[in-house]
């Protein structure tokens, strides 16, 4: 079965009818600057009403690929992967067929990590995220203006409690992610660099096609780490059923 068969299997029928809020969605209230940034990015609070998220992607250097879907009210996450499942069912991160399948250090780590590249800027209109205006960065010998993203009481989205957003200066677009990480060391101050390329439009959102991990060196990036391109995003009001999310029979918990 194909991926997007799998996605439209998994929808669950119209939603039933909800109370309404009492107000606004609290995340609908932006400061201008990150406003600009957002609206640079199409429909934004498409994000804000949507209730999953999901997306097929390709490590470029491996030409290994994954498909992810994500609970964006919750929390929950699988990973359909060349070699592994993997997933978060709201109470343990599992992994099948055993954890000897999963090359990385962290499964746990692993499971959001590019969903939060990904979703970046519009995962950061979460309350838990303040955005404020820095002075204009030089990178790779140019400036940009420069938006920071830190997470309150310390914590973590992603990798990371803190990003620096570099924007296009000609589109307003995210031009470049700067971020240590923070998840297994809060002290750590080393930081990497994500490149944000071939921006596409995805039902009124714009994500881009192709990011980039670069090490940084002296305001530059040098090295490149990794790369990876996504396609077939799909954001939807709908919830995806429930089993998509359960630890296959097998599999086993990870850190």
């Amino acid at each position: 079965m194909t991926r997007i068969g799998l996605l439209l299997l998994c929808l669950v029928g119209i939603v039933a009818c909800q109370e309404k809020n009492q107000g606004p969605d609290a995340r609908l209230n932006q400061p201008e600057h990150f406003k600009k940034l957002l609206d640079a990015h199409g429909t934004w609070e498409k994000w804000i009403e949507a209730s999953s998220f999901s997306f097929a992607m390709v490590h470029e250097t491996t030409l290994e690929w994954e498909n992810h879907y994500l609970s964006l009210n919750d929390g929950r996450v699988r990973i359909d992967a060349d070699q592994f499942q993997a997933g978060n069912d709201g109470e343990k991160i599992w992994i099948s067929p055993n954890r000897q399948s999963f090359p990385g250090q962290s499964v746990r780590f692993y499971h959001n990590l590019y969903s939060t590249f990904l979703s970046l800027p519009y995962a950061l209109t979460d309350t838990l995220v303040t955005v404020t205006k820095l002075e204009d960065r030089v990178f790779n010998g140019q400036a940009y203006p420069t938006l920071e993203a830190k997470l309150k009481g310390g914590k973590l989205l992603g990798p990371s409690n803190r990003y620096e957003l570099l924007i296009d200066p000609n589109t307003g677009q995210l031009a470049w992610v700067l971020y240590a990480v923070t998840y297994y060391d809060k002290n750590n101050q080393v930081q990497e660099a994500l490149k944000y390329e071939d921006y596409r439009d995805a039902g009124g959102l714009i994500f881009p096609r192709v990011i980039t991990g670069y090490q940084i060196e002296n305001d530059s990036s040098k090295r490149i780490r990794y790369q990876v391109s996504f396609s077939d995003i799909f954001l939807v009001n709908e919830e995806l059923e429930e089993s998509l999310f359960e630890m296959p029979k097998g599999a086993v918990t990870s850190n």
